[in-house]
């Protein structure tokens, strides 16, 4: 049985919860998870639970080749409509851990707020690493210290949240050797431990968001280019598949 089994609720799609923290309403979140990401990505990408492709199609100046990939039906249907006639563009449908119908490997996988779906979290990285060529690497975000889990969280069906240690004994597990590997967003945290947790809103109101992302995200963009955060409310991990040994 795959993790997605557990999901409550679809992770992306026009009503996703998700949704509300990576809209319209958050376009400096948005633009601080490519500003994250892009630097580590290759010339060909697979991109782990892809939603409606807002995300993947940033990457495309620079890329070869892009696979997006989702579990939802809806969510793939959307995929085809929007990359409809792109010979450089695969759609597929799956859920991990599984066997990855794809023939050719990619140099990079991204998995953004996915893995923490996924109960069998370092069964679905191997299934990943066997399509990813050796020393390519596995972007992984995902939500940050279980003092955070809260109602949100259960709605749309996360199994938990991580730690960079529990991120790290994931990856190790799974085989894969760890680049970089760190909490960020840490005002983020404390702004939705003291929403979510501490005043024990279930629902993120897309009013603050908005404000959030005005405020808390630039200035924890800025912070965190003199100092590494203690916490955070993501993880953010770029791991290796390992060369094969001589």
């Amino acid at each position: 049985m795959s993790g997605y089994d557990r999901v409550v609720q679809p992770a992306a799609g026009d009503e996703a919860l998700e949704n509300h923290l990576g809209g319209d309403e958050a376009k400096n979140y948005r633009q601080y998870e490519l500003d994250m990401v892009a630097p580590h990505v290759g010339r060909s990408m697979l991109e782990i639970g892809s939603g409606l492709g807002h995300f993947a199609e940033q990457f495309l100046p620079r890329l070869d080749r892009l696979v997006v990939s989702d579990f939802d039906p809806y969510c793939v249907e959307q995929l085809e409509k929007r990359f409809a006639g792109r010979d450089d563009i695969d759609v597929l449908q799956f859920g991990l851990p599984t066997d990855i119908p794809l023939e050719d490997k990619v140099d990079t996988v991204v998995m953004m707020n996915v893995l923490e779906h996924i109960e069998e979290d370092a069964e679905a990285l191997r299934s990943l690493a066997r399509v990813t060529l050796p020393g390519g690497r596995i972007i992984i975000w995902v939500p940050g210290y279980m003092q955070l889990y809260g109602d949100f969280d259960r709605k749309v069906g996360h199994v938990q949240r991580y730690t960079p240690k529990t991120l790290g004994a994931t990856v190790a597990k799974a085989g894969l050797d760890v680049e970089v590997l760190k909490p960020i967003n840490f005002l983020g945290g404390i702004a939705w431990w003291a929403a979510v947790r501490r005043g024990g809103v279930g629902y993120p109101d897309p009013r603050l968001v908005k404000i959030y992302d005005r405020t808390v995200v630039p200035t924890t963009r800025f912070i965190e280019r003199f100092i590494r955060p203690p916490f955070g409310q993501t993880v953010f991990c770029v791991a290796r598949v390992p060369q094969p040994k001589a």
